[in-house]
């Protein structure tokens, strides 16, 4: 049965076909998702490594995470499934409530 594995720290240059060739140095990668950020149009930095079984996937996180990849430190590990993270907090940033919800008017100096 397949494996899949989160892969970040990712540089952003990298292409679903070189980190396949990569990961295949453990094993068969089955399939390669680099994961797009549409704000910026380019890759966010993470991806997914689908390995064909449980052998090949422990043998690449133990050859890739924390090793450096064109620069940057990947981080690997097994993937979660989807249901196991929390929610995600709704209302874009959150955060402040405006500008003039300090306490008063701003006239009041």
């Amino acid at each position: 049965m397949a494996k899949r594995l989160y892969v970040g720290g990712l540089p952003y240059s990298t292409t679903e076909d070189e980190l396949k060739e990569t990961f295949s140095q453990a094993g068969a990668v089955e399939s390669v998702t680099i994961i797009q950020d549409r704000m910026a149009g380019r890759s966010a930095g993470f991806g997914f490594v689908e390995m064909s079984n449980d052998d090949e996937a422990t043998k690449a996180i133990e050859m890739f995470d924390g090793k450096d990849f064109n620069g940057r430190s990947l981080r690997v590990n097994e993937a979660r499934p989807m249901g196991e993270r929390p929610p995600r907090r709704e209302g874009g940033f959150g955060g402040g409530r405006g500008r003039d919800d300090r306490g008063g008017s701003r006239r009041e100096y």
